[in-house]
């Protein structure tokens, strides 16, 4: 899979993409993610990328012209764009796994005030990763390129996939590790017995009871 990321402030990401599964999947060629500063193709001598809003009105707007001319550049028949705004749908497992059907995503994060209007002609889908306010699109860029990553055949192995919460309407059961005990603090009994039929039964029930107590609209949303 292939993922564009559009923004201008690449240095972001260096951490991200050097680090972790995101670092393994592309040393396995199972990931490409290209970071491209759009400011590169603005027209102005100055290389600006915004200016004030048509109509009046309080912050920056970014101009059409760079990022048209940078989608025109980086632009496939595979390609799917993806605006990052507060005004998209509410991103979340079920829409992770739709995107991994694509072989080539453009990401573009905005910053200042938004994007002019018009930017959207060239746009597939407007998406949200959450109802609050960020500086730019990069943190969420990192969230959906970090959630579709995971689920690259052979980024991490397919039984972590299984057990993570959201892969089902359920969150994931409670674990434990070492010492048994701790602080008086103890491991349910059911996990150290060895029995796999009555750990199995009692995770299935865990996740359910969890689930009811934090999430109860998960549950909500798979009945709809």
């Amino acid at each position: 899979m292939k993922i564009d990321i559009l923004t201008l402030f690449p240095e972001m990401f260096d951490g991200f993409i050097n680090t972790s599964i995101i670092k393994r999947a592309i040393e396995k060629g199972l990931l490409e993610v290209n970071l491209i500063n759009f400011r590169d193709y603005s027209p102005l001598n100055n290389k600006q990328v915004d200016d004030t809003p048509y109509g009046g009105g309080s912050g920056m707007i970014l101009r059409c012209e760079p990022i048209f001319e940078c989608l025109d550049s980086i632009d496939t028949k595979d390609a799917y764009i993806i605006m990052l705004s507060p005004e998209g749908t509410k991103y979340k497992q079920s829409v992770a796994k739709r995107l991994l059907e694509h072989k080539h995503l453009i990401i573009l994060c905005g910053h200042y005030e938004g994007f002019d209007e018009r930017i959207k002609t060239r746009v597939d889908e407007v998406i949200s990763i959450g109802d609050y306010i960020l500086t730019g699109g990069e943190i969420p860029s990192m969230a959906i390129t970090d959630s579709i990553a995971r689920l690259i055949p052979g980024a991490i192995t397919s039984k972590s996939l299984e057990d993570e919460s959201f892969n089902s309407s359920l969150l994931d059961y409670p674990t434990y590790t070492k010492p048994s005990v701790y602080r008086g603090l103890e491991v349910p009994e059911v996990l150290l017995s060895g029995n796999h039929k009555n750990i199995e039964e009692y995770r299935n029930i865990s996740r359910i009871e969890k689930t009811k107590r934090l999430r109860p609209d998960l549950m909500e949303e798979d009945h709809e």
